[in-house]
């Protein structure tokens, strides 16, 4: 079997197990129109057909939360895709660390973010870091993802909004050295002292689009430069990484 067989068929089996077999949402996942998905997962010899190639094939990856090349593995589909989400988050090698966990050479802390309620705030909320809750991170793990320690913090989703990829309770991974929006890119937001974790897009005159998995639920909230101000919404940081329980 060719390279592009087996992405092919992989490609297939993350939008069955994944996306209820709905074209429309892994697309929408991937940053992709339906009918691009729909020509990756044509017969070869299909008209209009397109090879999944090697830079798609890593970008499926990072976005889905695989592990690197698992695209290209035959056993994707015959192992099935837990068991490489799995293999995701082993490689990522986070672990709960407290006062009385030693920290090895080769591994930094990773603060959580939290929303702390403002004293008499009447119920407004603000973004600070979560005093003694921390995970550790492989010093490798970080260099190979180009991320700073310093600019690396964790996250906590809440809600159904980004499900199916990401379900409540799960965890990513911050990097609050990237900023700059990257259309279709993952990204955790201050919106007005709200942790919020969506999918980003620019908008002409300096405006964004925010765009949920669950867009059934949590359809598309688009603002503009001044209503970024107005709102107080602001960037975090681009996610890297993320922990999904199943």
């Amino acid at each position: 079997m060719e390279i592009s067989d087996t992405r092919r068929d992989n490609l297939r089996l993350l939008m069955n197990s994944r996306f209820e077999g709905k074209q429309a949402r892994i697309a929408d996942a991937l940053g992709k129109s339906a009918n691009y998905i729909s020509r990756c997962l044509a017969r070869p010899d299909s008209a209009g057909a397109k090879k999944i190639g090697e830079d798609l094939a890593r970008e499926i990856e990072e976005t889905l939360g695989l592990p690197r090349y698992a695209m290209d593995q035959p056993g994707l589909s015959a192992k099935g895709v837990t068991e490489i989400q799995a293999n995701a988050e082993v490689v990522g090698s986070f672990d709960v660390w407290d006062d009385n966990t030693p920290l090895a050479d080769d591994e930094v802390y990773v603060p959580f973010l939290k929303e702390v309620e403002l004293s008499a705030g009447r119920g407004r909320t603000a973004v600070e870091q979560a005093s003694g809750r921390k995970l550790r991170f492989g010093k490798l793990t970080l260099r190979r993802q180009g991320v700073q320690p310093s600019d690396a913090v964790c996250v906590t989703v809440s809600g159904n909004s980004m499900e199916p990829v990401l379900p409540d309770g799960s965890t990513v991974g911050v990097d609050q050295g990237r900023t700059a929006v990257v259309d279709g890119k993952m990204y955790a937001i201050n919106h007005g002292g709200q942790l919020r974790v969506k999918t980003l897009y620019r908008l002409p005159g300096g405006g964004v689009r925010l765009r949920s998995y669950n867009r059934d639920e949590h359809p598309d909230e688009e603002y503009s430069a001044e209503e970024l101000v107005s709102k107080q919404i602001l960037v975090i940081g681009r996610v890297f990484w993320y922990s999904v329980l199943l």
